[in-house]
């Protein structure tokens, strides 16, 4: 039986004693809009955009677009972007190239990127970190969630259960995406997404 998740991040969140340090693993700006309104009240957040899948310069229009978005909406949050390290993305999807969306090769890439988050929020004494990729309808939620508690066991840091996708998270990432006019894509961001996008 799938757990809920959206519940298990509000009992997390009553057991909270005080403000804590968050650090959100940020997809781009549409998806970050859509969560943070939740968060903002019980943590202090900082966005961390580390995404070696996605391709080429799309990488850095979509960071470049958080940024934007952060400075609107949340001034004085701090925003992180790595280093665009595609090569770490090809190595866990070689063999699965031709996978679809929601397989194999996508769960690789979510726990690349949640590992990634959850060492950085370790080496950085944050008492939580979290994933905006649960917004995503595409995305599988049980899966991110599940991996992410394997990050939290492996680096001791706390992961943030979430379903942003509920409580009308999409509702709110369209009303902000419209209002700042923020960049939305309609492929995830790899190569391999967006030929699967186009051939359909």
């Amino acid at each position: 039986m799938k757990e809920n998740f959206d519940l298990a991040m509000e009992k997390q969140i009553a057991a909270l004693d005080g403000k804590k340090r968050l650090l959100l693993h940020a997809c781009c700006a549409p998806c970050t809009a859509g969560c943070v309104d939740r968060l903002t009240p019980f943590f202090d957040v900082t966005l961390y955009f580390y995404n070696p899948n996605i391709d080429g310069e799309e990488y850095y229009k979509r960071a470049e677009e958080l940024k934007r978005f952060a400075r609107c909406y949340l001034p004085g949050t701090e925003v992180i972007i790595e280093d665009h390290d595609s090569e770490a993305f090809y190595a866990v999807a070689e063999g699965l190239e031709e996978a679809p969306e929601r397989g194999a090769r996508c769960e690789k890439c979510y726990r690349l990127r949640l590992e990634k988050t959850a060492r950085y929020a370790a080496a950085n004494r944050f008492d939580f970190f979290a994933t905006t990729l649960t917004l995503s309808p595409l995305k599988n939620a049980q899966v991110l969630n599940e991996l992410g508690m394997e990050a939290e066991k492996a680096y001791n840091v706390q992961y943030l259960r979430s379903d942003f996708k509920k409580r009308g998270g999409n509702v709110r990432s369209k009303e902000l995406s419209e209002e700042f006019e923020l960049y939305r894509q309609d492929y995830c961001g790899c190569r391999f997404s967006k030929k699967q996008t186009a051939s359909k």
